[in-house]
């Protein structure tokens, strides 16, 4: 009986960053109704396809202009069909590649496939929850959280403008390319502000996460060139608030 799916999924949770979350291991197919993300989609993700045994690219959850003026339609479409498509087509090798291995290739290289899953699965978990973590300004993105993620951020940080100038600091000085996290510690089940280094390094283990920018130069230099901190304020005005509380909802319950 061929296992390879789930053979895929156990790899990829075993050594993943970010993708340490359980929404990643539940990915399936993709849950995307009406433009907008699913009721049920912090359950599980988009972006593996359960026929074919592999991970697939997942539809962007509204069009590629729809964050304009913040997020310029020229940089969604290539962050997405190109950068987010290679961390998928990267993820698929590094798996079959393994798959070899276990049939009888070359188990020396089993260290630097491992590390091939762990950077290019990251990418694609992280950009998929990055996508849905915004929303186009005035229909679902921009504004201030709800519910109990608001009372978590008063608790943690404050209040909304400490947390928000946290996080912006955090996003504008991870140093090369990386990532910008808030997250729930699956200890304390407080939140905390992290910085990631490419796709999966310096990541909190087991942490959940609840708001996420990416700050790889290709999020932003097309219309930004480099000034980062620029991308960042305009990313604060298309967060999906909704769906970060329900990420937070679940990493809490």
């Amino acid at each position: 009986m061929d296992t390879t799916p789930a053979i895929h999924r156990r790899d990829l949770i075993s050594v993943l960053g970010v993708a340490g979350v359980a929404v990643a291991a539940s990915a399936s197919q993709p849950r995307i109704i009406g433009g907008t993300p699913a009721s049920t989609l912090p359950k599980g993700l988009p972006g593996f396809d359960e026929a074919k045994g592999e991970y697939v690219l997942p539809p962007l959850p509204y069009d590629k202009a729809a964050l304009e003026p913040h997020i310029d339609a020229q940089t969604m479409e290539i962050h997405h069909g190109r950068h987010h498509k290679a961390y998928v087509d990267g993820l698929n090798k590094a798996l079959k590649a393994l798959r070899d291995i276990r049939d009888g290739g070359d188990a020396a290289l089993i260290k630097h496939w491992s590390r091939e899953v762990s950077f290019h699965g990251s990418g694609h978990v992280n950009h998929t929850l990055f996508w849905n973590m915004m929303a186009p300004a005035g229909k679902g993105g921009g504004g201030t959280p709800g519910g109990s993620l608001a009372k978590a951020i008063d608790r943690d940080f404050s209040s909304f403008d400490k947390f928000a100038a946290h996080f912006k600091a955090a996003a504008g000085s991870v140093e090369g390319g990386g990532w910008a996290w808030l997250v729930v510690c699956p200890i304390s089940k407080r939140l905390a502000i992290i910085q990631q280094e490419k796709q999966q390094d310096q990541m909190l283990t087991g942490a959940a996460p609840v708001l996420g920018i990416d700050v790889w130069e290709h999020a932003y230099y097309i219309k930004h060139q480099n000034k980062r901190t620029d991308y960042v304020t305009a990313f604060m005005n298309v967060v999906n608030w909704k769906y970060c509380e329900s990420l937070h909802d679940q990493a809490t319950a």
